[in-house]
């Protein structure tokens, strides 16, 4: 990934599945503010422990579900998980995956090497701000709700992009951000898959590189209990 942000996107749900014509739905309704306070917590109270949110998870869901969300469900502190694959912190996960899934652990390694692959390590959020990190420099900008996006996928499920379009900033941040983390409500976060570049529509398209991110206050263990707990 570069700074000058030419899009890599993609989504953990769907990565290996092939994307049929997206429908685009923006809710028309009024974005929720910052009223609600969230915080991290690695008890697994998370919306998708439901019987409901599980399914929501999985990519089923209706479209009278959707609402849309602000930046509040993002804020935070975040860092890539991308490190912690390359050092071997996320075989555990890989094993796991290898157990209850089609692949081997080395499979799925080489698979996530390709979906969680970038250099923005670090992910700031605060009010409208998004700030990214990486080695060689810093770019920060502004940015405003640009609604939503329905993916439908050969499998049957769904995925939704919620989408922000960059209103001021440094010219090296992404015109336009979409966030993907298994949620069609408002709800804060516990990690997510961004997506970023110059262009909304071809950045929906893109299902092979999803940089994923997770709170700067876990260690790679805690992660690894957090990803072996879906």
């Amino acid at each position: 990934m570069r700074i000058a942000f030419t899009g890599f996107a993609g989504t953990l749900l769907v990565g290996a599945m092939l994307l049929v014509p997206a429908q685009a739905k923006d809710s028309g309704k009024t974005e929720s503010g910052g009223s609600h306070s969230h915080s991290h917590s690695l008890d697994h109270s998370h919306s998708h422990e439901t019987a409901a949110g599980k399914e929501v998870y999985k990519g089923y869901f209706k479209d009278e579900q959707i609402e849309a969300r602000s930046l509040t469900d993002w804020e935070g502190d975040w860092q890539s998980v991308y490190p912690y694959l390359l050092d071997g912190t996320l075989d555990p996960v890989m094993a796991h995956k290898a157990e209850h899934g089609d692949k081997s652990a080395q499979e799925y390694r080489a698979y996530y090497e390709t979906g969680y692959k970038t250099d923005v390590f670090r992910i700031v959020i605060s009010g409208n701000n998004v700030t990214f990190h990486r080695e060689d420099g810093v770019a920060t900008a502004q940015y405003a709700s640009d609604g939503y996006e329905i993916l439908t996928y050969k499998k049957g499920n769904r995925g939704v992009r919620f989408i922000f379009k960059k209103t001021a900033g440094d010219d090296l941040a992404p015109q336009f951000i979409q966030f993907s983390d298994h949620r069609i409500a408002p709800s804060k976060a516990d990690h997510y898959h961004l997506y970023w570049g110059s262009d909304r529509a071809e950045i929906l398209k893109e299902l092979t590189n999803w940089p994923t991110y997770y709170p700067a206050s876990l260690n790679g263990k805690q992660i690894v209990e957090e990803m072996t707990a879906h």
